[in-house]
């Protein structure tokens, strides 16, 4: 018996034409877009010193403007942890619903993916404006905002999690004959509990950063004073506001961080 000859298959080079064309592509579309919003490379230019000139009015912060702005900080704050802890709640029957595996009718998860589309949609600030303008100015219209920002963002990130859950137990207790709520509770929840709380403080980091400008549409908190400080040319206290909020967003990052690498 002859010894059989093995053939050994050698691999293609990768074509070099297809990554020239995908790189003039990209650049035509770089530049197009450019001509069509009218930026150019020389209005930057034009504009450089303007930026420089308004740094170098921002230097040195005021620092005694903190104990004008701390109260509105932690405003800012309050403002965070009530939009996102009651959002978060009202995103977990959205979650549950657009979640195919849970709910497989298309009747039932398409109209919820695309409500939840819907509140992803609007912008935070503009929810903020509209709340304003059915509300009035104040804390109340920021925190509905931020709630109703809060509800999309988790909502989606809820679902996606949901829906690449272990099947095991889900058929384990379809077995032995569990109906749908024994599911959620017993199979699916215990699942992703963990995702959940992280992407609850993913959110609050989020929403105190968007927190501290919806002031500046009246919707309280720190932006109330970006607001002020700007409209009178007050440059230094506008950097100590931007500095404080730097300080406490790191501050929050930080925790929020550690709580998520021990959660997970």
């Amino acid at each position: 018996m002859k010894n059989a000859t093995k053939v050994t298959a050698v691999p293609t080079p990768p074509n070099k034409l297809k990554h020239l064309f995908t790189a003039i592509l990209v650049l035509a579309l770089f530049w197009g877009s450019g001509v069509k919003v009218d930026a150019s490379l020389s209005k930057f230019a034009i504009g450089l010193p303007n930026i420089l000139d308004l740094l170098k009015e921002m230097v040195p912060p005021d620092w005694s403007y903190f104990s004008n702005i701390t109260k509105a900080m932690l405003d800012t704050i309050r403002m965070a942890v009530i939009g996102t802890t009651f959002g978060s709640i009202l995103a977990v029957p959205i979650a549950l619903l657009s979640a195919s595996n849970v709910f497989p009718s298309a009747f039932l998860h398409g109209p919820a993916r695309f409500i939840l589309n819907l509140i992803r949609t609007v912008p935070d600030l503009l929810l903020a404006a509209i709340f304003v303008a059915i509300f009035g100015i104040g804390p109340l219209p920021g925190i509905l905002a931020l709630m109703v920002f809060s509800m999309g963002l988790v909502a989606k990130l809820l679902y996606e999690s949901i829906e690449s859950i272990d099947k095991g137990p889900l058929e384990a207790m379809t077995a032995v004959g569990a109906n749908k709520t024994q599911w959620i509770f017993h199979a699916i929840i215990p699942q992703i509990t963990a995702h959940f709380v992280s992407y609850v403080l993913y959110t609050f980091e989020v929403n105190v950063r968007a927190a501290a400008v919806l002031g500046l549409v009246g919707a309280g908190g720190i932006g109330l004073y970006y607001e002020r400080t700007l409209g009178f040319l007050q440059y230094q206290q506008t950097s100590s506001i931007i500095v404080y909020t730097l300080v406490v967003v790191l501050l929050i990052d930080y925790i929020s961080t550690t709580l998520r690498e021990k959660l997970l």
